[in-house]
């Protein structure tokens, strides 16, 4: 992601739409027993496009204002929140993942992981959380909303974010394909062109 004042705004202004859009509207409409989340979504999402610095930093900010909005401890969402930005971002900055099916599994991990990670700080801060088999049900099921909706939810992210990107997500996809030349190697050899 390129540091200018647009990206700066134009992300911001995404994760106040993402919180509102959350808070105001998905959070209250259960589907089969369980809801769509899209805090996790959004910031792995953006980490995955712009990698990990920028995942953390959105991350971050997505879960404080989400805390904010609902009242609940501060911090325990932006501190799980900016752990998923981050590891969604270093997978990207280490594996350079190009599949055009990648949301799904993205998707997956990121929210399942949401989850595990809130309860877990839950329990170590004391908020006073139960387990039951109907708070594992309704996880399991918002994971699989979640991966429902990450394909077109991804693409309108990748969409919105395209023009501050440092590289854009299908130029990275073609040039592993090969249709486009590439001027970077293998891992090890940056800047050495390979001829296949």
């Amino acid at each position: 992601m390129t540091l200018t004042p647009g990206a700066f705004v134009r992300t911001g202004l995404l994760v106040l739409l993402a919180v509102i859009i959350q808070v105001a509207g998905i959070q209250s409409i259960p589907i089969l027993g369980g809801t769509v989340d899209i805090t996790p979504l959004f910031v792995a999402a953006v980490a995955i496009y712009a990698g990990s610095i920028p995942g953390a930093i959105v991350g971050f900010a997505t879960g404080l204002l989400l805390d904010l909005a609902i009242g609940q401890t501060l911090g325990l969402s932006s501190l799980v929140l900016t752990a998923l930005g981050y590891g969604v971002g270093r997978y990207r900055d280490m594996r350079d993942p190009s599949h055009g099916l990648l949301p799904i599994p993205v998707a997956a991990a990121a929210t399942a992981g949401y989850y595990a990670a809130v309860a877990a700080v839950s329990f170590m801060l004391e908020i006073g959380a139960t387990v039951s088999l109907l708070v594992l049900r309704e996880a399991v099921i918002t994971v699989l909303l979640n991966v429902a909706i990450a394909l077109p939810f991804f693409a309108l992210i990748r969409r919105i974010l395209r023009p501050v990107l440092a590289v854009d997500p299908l130029q990275r996809m073609r040039r592993r394909q090969g249709s486009e030349p590439t001027a970077t190697g293998p891992l090890g050899l940056r800047g050495l062109e390979v001829n296949r």
